[in-house]
């Protein structure tokens, strides 16, 4: 089995039927797809690729003295005394910055900030497009994703981007890339390294390679998806194994809620009952319970928020 891939351009044409089914498999049955012909600018893609590489190598001098590879360096010296170790279960071997509108970013290579501005608007839209074709699969009415994501635009969606790479790993064995986990938050884009392969999605229990794939966004929708579409849609579990060599680049896209947005389901349940699967909390609260437990099962995430944090006297 491979990822699903889409051709978007066909979204608005002849084909859009069948297009629409595709979208509907990869969020239904995988919770992750990879979209082609997407609309944004190869130019573009490519000046992203430079820039994040660049920006990586002035940054790898620290990496190398970081604490993943300290750690790594300590397990392979105690191995050689012959001691016995244990894989690292708590740490990831990757080198990450995020950008959003409110923070400090890279002024170098002096190219990137302009180009990753242009970048982050570009995928913002077609977030944006992504959603409204969520919306139509699951009868919602057009933006109603937008709309809850927003408090009916009350508040700005969050949008970030985390900046990885995985540099080449001496002993993939003893440590890993990154941990499995869901994704918290929308709507996830991904222009993921089209040669260094490591990401994994669980599915039906076995874990598949996400296929590097030139020029594509691989889509994967997270926690608040599967919310608002009350267990229809899915988040999936994926990880990043390190590798031995190649230097994986990874620039995931995040189309979250607004922290003050409250998230609950906007589709019926199978049988038609009202929506009730999933508790009605609010995103902020959700993402507090989550930066403590996301590595862990997601139910007990959902469960965590049902109730209010004060209980009335």
């Amino acid at each position: 089995m491979v990822v699903p891939v889409i051709d978007f351009s066909k979204l608005d044409g002849a084909e859009r039927a069948e297009t629409m089914a595709q979208i509907a498999d990869g969020c239904e049955n995988w919770g992750f797809f990879q979209l082609v012909n997407h609309g944004i600018p190869l130019e573009l893609l490519d000046r992203v690729k430079k820039v994040c590489s660049e920006s990586y190598r002035l940054r790898e001098a620290a990496f190398r003295v970081s604490e993943p590879v300290r750690t790594l360096e300590a397990l392979v010296e105690a191995e050689r005394r012959g001691e016995a170790v244990a894989p690292v279960d708590d740490m990831d071997w990757e080198d990450i910055f995020y950008l959003h509108d409110d923070n400090q970013w890279p002024s170098d290579p002096p190219a990137f900030k302009e180009t990753m501005r242009e970048y982050r608007a570009e995928l913002k839209k077609l977030a944006e497009r992504v959603m409204e074709a969520m919306d139509e699969n699951l009868g919602l009415d057009k933006g109603r994703m937008k709309a809850a994501f927003t408090s009916d635009g009350l508040h700005a969606p969050f949008f970030g981007t985390k900046v990885s790479h995985y540099p080449p790993c001496p002993r993939p064995d003893l440590v890993t890339g990154l941990r499995a986990h869901t994704d918290a938050g929308g709507v996830i884009l991904l222009f993921q390294d089209d040669k260094v392969g490591g990401l994994e999605v669980l599915k039906d229990g076995e874990w598949l390679d996400v296929q590097p794939l030139a020029d594509a966004i691989v889509v994967n929708t997270g926690d608040q998806v599967e919310v608002l579409s009350n267990g229809r849609y899915r988040s999936a579990w994926h990880r990043v194994l390190p590798m031995r060599n190649g230097n994986r680049r990874s620039i995931a896209s995040f189309y979250n809620p607004a922290f003050e947005a409250a998230i609950a389901p906007a589709v019926a349940d199978q049988g038609g009952a009202a929506a009730s699967a999933y508790p009605e909390f609010v995103f902020g609260d959700y993402m507090d319970v989550y930066s403590k437990h996301k590595f862990e099962a997601k139910e007990p995430r959902f469960e965590a928020v049902k109730a209010p944090k004060t209980a009335s006297a």
